[in-house]
């Protein structure tokens, strides 16, 4: 899944750097060859001549190393970018398409933690794979054939080096990798703090609870210091270690080499060309070792976008999409049954339900009855587990997400508006939009005078969440942009909660003239949309308990009736 993004193009960039790579590589291993023939050929035979041909030869080597390995480098670190930016959007991407469950079930905190410092994680060791990918084995495997070639006694050090080096390694990353996936999740847990703290500051301090907030905070700050702590004292482990055993494998080939040299057996360039080998293989193990630390930290990250990535997403897209819908569309409700995922009882029970074009239909009843749960089967928020949902006779299983919502317009009883202006929130259901509609819509929705108030008009700055305006303002702003789009249907879940009785006539009015053709299904229980409503359906456990105009009801429904007298006597009493 993550290797996707590596289409034709980059695995041809991926093999010139390997050849790059492979390049510096025989440069490198060939320097200290070189070095050795300066000192024996040159130096102690005192012939200025081979040291200046040798030398030469010598700076054109290190010449072509230092190109490619600055070209790989280069092309190691767009591909790596590139490939960055590309899982970051798969990640958007396939976030878009879960469902509310979904991401409640991953957390919204730990998926923005994935897309950013995971993905982040992975591009970074996806560069340094590329930049070792090739140097690290072959200068490992080349020292060592090179520094036997030099002298095979000396290479009797490799026998003990290379196991001791390799325990080390492995005991590290036995230490680092369960601590490096604890990590992340601790770095989730800490985000998901500050979030809620964000959310919920108002209601924090409405109870004066922002020492049980500073507690929490802490908490998790400590327990991601402690874990972080842990890491990082066993990644520190490795350089000492290593060090030790370099600088005791120089000693013992200086002293062995040394004798052999006193002895006439070697000449003094083969030992410190094989000392040189010697550096240069345990730099490739170093290298190597370093990629293998932070694969055991990006090894988690690796597993959590996985996991996004291979989430199947319960709202599937159609296998075959229908067409267009043909104006004008209603909604038919078919045998519903719904239940949330992990709850015990379905929300809705055997509802049915039709909506005609032109007519208004509005859902009563009791909190937890049911009411938001259709529209929200009718937006395709959800999918019915029993019966099915249709909009112009097309199932919306069946629609293609742009088509259904095009066709149907739903606003919340607490909308959420994205940060920008108040134009540019409007225009995300009508795109084309001019001024002019703006403002047309502004003042149908009722909302043209506080905008106007502002001394910005349409340029008015909206705040992430709207949290720079009131409930009223916010529904108002909501009601305009669907008055903006024109639906064929219209889903209002309790759009005049926030809004006076003058406000919401006004509104119910500019409504009715301006979707006077399109399905609507409205949640409410105040009455005088319960009276003015062409039918009104009574939900009561997620059951249709009676329908039909606010009179009858009155007349032969007594669930009705109850609720009635009850939200009148809460009326009075206010």
């Amino acid at each position: 899944m993550l290797l996707r993004a590596v289409n034709r193009t980059r695995r041809l960039r991926l093999g010139l750097v390997a050849l790059l790579q492979t390049a510096q590589t025989l440069a490198m291993l060939w320097l200290p060859a070189l070095n050795a023939d300066v000192i024996d050929d040159g130096v102690l035979r005192g012939d200025r001549h081979q040291i200046v041909e040798l030398g030469a030869v010598m700076l054109a080597v290190t010449c072509v190393q230092v190109l490619c390995a600055g070209g790989a480098a280069c092309l190691s670190a767009s591909v790596a970018l590139a490939w960055g930016r590309e899982l970051r959007q798969a990640v958007f991407s396939r976030v878009l398409t879960l469902s509310a469950h979904e991401v409640s079930r991953i957390g919204r905190a730990s998926l923005i933690t994935r897309s950013t410092q995971d993905v982040q994680q992975i591009q970074q060791l996806a560069l340094n794979t590329m930049t070792v990918m090739v140097v690290a084995p072959l200068t490992a495997v080349g020292s060592a054939v090179m520094a036997l070639r030099q002298d095979a006694r000396l290479g009797l050090v490799l026998s003990v080096v290379l196991p001791t080096l390799t325990v080390a390694l492995w005991l590290v990353l036995r230490r680092t990798l369960p601590l490096s996936a604890a990590v992340q999740q601790r770095l989730d847990r800490l985000n998901q703090i500050m979030l809620e703290r964000l959310s919920g500051m108002r209601t924090t301090r409405t109870f004066d609870r922002d020492g049980h907030e500073e507690a929490r905070s802490r908490g998790a700050n400590e327990a991601m210091m402690r874990t972080g702590l842990a890491l990082g004292r066993a990644q520190a482990l490795i350089m000492p270690t290593f060090t030790v055993v370099i600088e005791l494998s120089s000693v013992a080939v200086l002293w062995f080499g040394g004798v052999r040299v006193a002895a006439g057996d070697v000449p003094m360039g083969t030992v410190i060309a094989f000392l040189q080998y010697l550096s240069l293989m345990l730099q490739a193990v170093m290298m190597a070792m370093g990629v293998f630390l932070q694969a055991s930290r990006a090894g988690a990250s690796v597993g959590r976008v996985s996991e996004v990535l291979q989430t199947r997403a319960t709202l599937d897209r159609p296998r075959r999409a229908a067409g267009r819908l043909v104006r004008p569309s209603g909604v038919v409700i078919d045998s519903v049954h719904f239940r949330y995922p992990g709850a015990r009882e379905a929300v809705l029970h055997a509802v049915s339900l039709t909506v005609d074009p032109g007519e208004t239909v509005v859902l009563t009843g009791s909190v937890g009855s049911g009411k938001t749960t259709l529209l929200h089967l009718v937006a395709r928020i959800a999918d019915p587990h029993v019966g099915r949902v249709t909009v112009g006779g097309h199932d919306v299983r069946e629609l293609e997400r742009d088509v259904l919502a095009a066709s149907v317009g739903l606003v919340t009883q607490r909308p959420y508006l994205f940060s920008g202006t108040v134009a540019e929130h409007l225009r995300r259901g009508a795109p084309d939009a001019d001024d002019r509609a703006l403002w047309r819509a502004l003042e149908l929705a009722q909302a043209r005078d506080f905008v106007e108030a502002t001394g910005h008009g349409l340029h008015t700055p909206v705040s992430a969440g709207g949290t720079n305006l009131s409930g009223g303002q916010r529904q108002r702003l909501a009601i305009a942009q669907l008055l903006l789009k024109r639906p064929q249907v219209c889903l209002l879940d309790d759009p005049f909660s926030a809004l006076d009785a003058d406000t919401t006539a006004r509104l119910r009015a500019a409504l009715d003239s301006e979707t006077g053709g399109a399905a609507r299904l409205v949640v409410s229980q105040h009455m005088a949309t319960l009276r003015a409503a062409d039918r009104v359906v009574v939900l009561d456990r997620g059951r249709v308990v009676g329908q039909g105009p606010h009179t009858d009801l009155m007349a032969g429904n007594s669930a009705y009736r109850e609720m009635v007298d009850a939200r009148e006597g809460e009326v009075e009493a206010s």
